[in-house]
């Protein structure tokens, strides 16, 4: 039951998280599966393909983020390197100040204070 409440949140945060490591660089599924498993601890350790590639894919078709394609050395395919469009960058700026808020909600009514 517990692990149910903690994977909401960590849901809830994954395409914030996408965006801010997008914003960043441009890179790759992989790349970014990765950067989140080492930032992120034992919270996000865990983090699979299968949460990250829909996430992607909800981005772009959203109009967030875009991707070009670039051979790929290791097996002759195509590796998609995603960057932010215009209105990704509006977004993730919305997102961050939302959490920002959100958070210093949170607290205060984890302290009592709200």
């Amino acid at each position: 039951m517990e692990e149910k409440y903690i994977q909401q949140f960590k849901k809830g945060a994954y395409e914030m998280i996408l965006l801010s490591l997008i914003a960043q660089k441009e890179t790759y599924g992989y790349e970014i599966l990765t950067e989140i498993q080492k930032q992120g601890g034992e919270i996000f350790a865990f983090a699979k393909e299968g949460t990250i590639y829909p996430i992607l894919y909800r981005l772009t078709k959203a109009g967030l983020i875009q991707y070009r394609l670039v051979p790929a050395k290791a097996n002759g395919g195509e590796k998609k390197y995603y960057s932010l469009t215009g209105e990704g960058k509006d977004m993730l700026e919305k997102m961050k100040n939302f959490w920002e808020n959100y958070k210093d909600c949170v607290d205060g009514f984890m302290k009592g204070d709200a």
